[in-house]
């Protein structure tokens, strides 16, 4: 199973779970699986569309995966998936 870890500031709609175990083939097919399981997180990841929203950046081990095979990227037993909100801020 892959782990996917959550963000602190998504813990709120995953029971405060910080890493889930997520049997799949893609990383499409974990995020399909999780907002399933959290229904509150769908909101957070995917647009109106059913699409990954441009603000949040999915990472298989330490890539991006806009730079593999998006969605498609497949994933395994040992794949650790990261998610990881655009956080806004900076010096006005």
């Amino acid at each position: 199973m892959a782990t996917v870890i959550i963000p602190t500031p998504l813990r709120k709609f995953t029971n405060q779970t910080a890493r889930l175990q997520i049997e799949a083939g893609t990383v499409g097919e974990i995020i399909e699986r999780i907002t399933l399981d959290f229904p509150e997180l769908k909101k957070h990841l995917l647009d109106q569309q059913g699409s990954l929203r441009s603000f949040v950046n999915i990472f298989s081990g330490d890539d991006d995966i806009r730079d593999l095979q998006k969605e498609k990227t497949p994933v395994n037993k040992s794949s650790v998936i990261s998610i990881v909100p655009a956080i806004a801020g900076g010096i006005h």
